[in-house]
Order: structure tokens, then sequence, then C-alpha cells
């Protein structure tokens, strides 16, 4: 019942501020982005952002936010550009120049500007390059690439409508914020309307940062799978959806090992568990409306209960 209320409720703003968002991005294009974005125009090589930039994560279109590139296909080709040799697939848009002398690659979406394409190089086994201007670009970090807090560390957890998992993680000594998000799809900045819709990939999840000197990350992931019922496969409740799925988003390599552990132990002692565990993808905060919901609200979670499972 809750889903209809606020589907009802925000439908008609949430159409406004999609539309809105694009706007907004035209309109903040500075005078330089505009010659190169909207009138093809080209970047003095080795001058930008990006030329040398390594970060883990995904490139998107400056203009609209369409995720374009990800960091695993950037490589160093020595041009001057960022150079990937492969794009998110219906991402770009190919184009041969009037005089058949180059190939343009432009944004699928709206048709900005980003570069040239080439082939026969040989600088990757795909043979592929793909010369972007980085003014082009934006760059969103996967979780974990850059640290919130000195000394802290994050936690992704998805198990259900993620306003119980939230309160119950805040009872937890050692951590620190809890923040409602989506996470594990294929769409740039889902709001809640589209996730409920299950077609987005995303997952209802919790970013927990916490004091790894007060609690430990296993901890955590042990009253994760405790204070929700990780045998249900795809809902949690009477909340039924892909976007309801257990799952464990990892953010290191010991993570992802502590998780793995549990999850066998768990199986071991008769649970038919069904939990994820993926690597952590690019966060995107929940709406206002849902971050702090039973604090509040006043309430507690009505499909959220701690039961010891180890």
């Amino acid at each position: 019942m809750k889903r209809l209320f606020y589907y009802l409720a925000t439908a008609l703003a949430i159409v406004a501020v999609t539309h809105a968002q694009k706007s907004e991005n035209m309109k903040h294009l500075t005078d330089f982005e505009k010659h190169v974005i909207l009138n093809k125009g080209t970047e003095a090589p080795f001058s930008g952002e990006y030329c040398k930039f390594h970060g883990a994560g995904t490139y998107l279109c400056k203009q609209c936010g369409t995720p374009l590139y990800r960091s695993t296909d950037k490589f160093n080709s020595g041009c001057g550009w960022p150079s990937f040799d492969d794009e998110i697939q219906g991402a770009v848009r190919r184009t041969t120049d009037a005089d058949g002398s180059r190939t343009e690659i432009t944004c699928a979406h709206c048709g900005g500007h980003l570069g040239h394409v080439f082939e026969g190089e040989g600088f990757t086994p795909k043979n592929t390059r793909h010369c972007v201007n980085s003014v082009s670009l934006t760059f969103v970090p996967e979780v974990g690439e850059t640290p919130t807090k000195t000394g802290t560390q994050t936690a992704i957890f998805g198990g259900g409508c993620f306003w119980g998992v939230e309160y119950m993680m805040q009872q937890q000594s050692g951590v620190l914020s809890v923040q409602s998000g989506y996470m594990g799809g294929h769409v740039i900045r889902p709001t809640y309307r589209q996730v409920c819709t299950g077609k987005t990939g995303h997952a209802e999840v919790v970013k927990v940062d916490f004091d790894p000197a007060v609690v430990s990350y296993e901890t955590l992931a042990k009253l994760f799978l405790e204070i929700h019922d990780p045998t249900q496969k795809d809902r949690q409740g009477p909340d039924i959806g892909n976007q309801y799925r257990s799952v464990i988003f990892y953010t290191t390599e010991e993570q992802r090992q502590t998780a793995e552990k549990l999850v066998d132990e768990l199986k071991k002692n008769g649970y038919r568990i069904v939990t994820q565990i993926e690597r952590a993808g690019t966060f995107w905060p929940a709406e206002d409306y849902h971050q702090n919901y039973y604090e509040n609200k006043g309430t507690t979670p009505y499909c959220h209960v701690y039961t010891k499972r180890f």
C-alpha cells in the first residue's frame, strides 16, 4: 500500500524533475563546453581533465548524464585525449564525416559531440579507440573509491524495503550514518518511481558508513543477514519485486570474502540462502523523504525483525 501511496503523491513531481534535469544540464554548459559538445569543437591535446585520469567508475555525457563508458575500457593511447576501446551498449552513435575521412561519435541520447572513433590501430585486442574530449564527459566514481571520512569504511546492503534496513542498522554501535538509495541497475539517477517498476535493475539499498575501530564489517554483515529473511527471492514480506532482492554489494576484496564466508556458514546450517554478493557500483541516493523514514514517522519497521542465525 505504501508503494501506491507514494506513487500517487509524487508522480507528477518526478516527471517534472526528470525534464528539469536535462534542461539544467543544457543551461549550465560553459561557453567552451558548448563549443565542443554543441558545435563539434575539439579541446587541446593533453589539456583535458580525464586525459591521464585512472579512477574506477563510469563516464557520463556532460550534457544529459547518460552513462557512456566504463573505466575498465579506458586505456592510455598517448594521443592526448581520453581513449576507450569499448562503449556501454547503445550509448554512442557513429556518423561518418561528410568528407568520409573520419567517424564522429555522439551521445545516442542527446546527440552531444564526443569525438571520433578509430579502428585498426592495434592498441588493444578490441582494436578500437574512442578518442573523446574530456569536456564532453563527467565522472561518477565507484563506491569505496573516495572515503567519506578519514578512518571510516562503507558497507552496502539491500534486503527489501530500505526503510527497515536503514532503521535496524542505525541501532548498531559504531555506525556513523546510514543513507537509503539505489544500486545495481542501468539507469542514470533513478527515481523511486522508476525503481518501483522493477525494470531499472536497481535494488533498494542502504549505504552504511561505520567506524571499524568500534564495529567490524563482519558484525554488520551478520546483522544484515539476521534483520531480514535471506531465503526470500526477489521479495521481503509483502514487498515483491527484484528491487527488494537480498544483496550484499562489497566495496573491497576483504568484504567479499567475509560475505561469502557468512553465506556459506548459513547454508551449512540448513538455510536456503538466495542473497547475492556483487561488486559495488554507483550508489544513487534516494529522495529526501526516504531518509530516516521510521525515525521521522515515529514508528518501527513492519517487515524487518531480528532473528538470530549465527
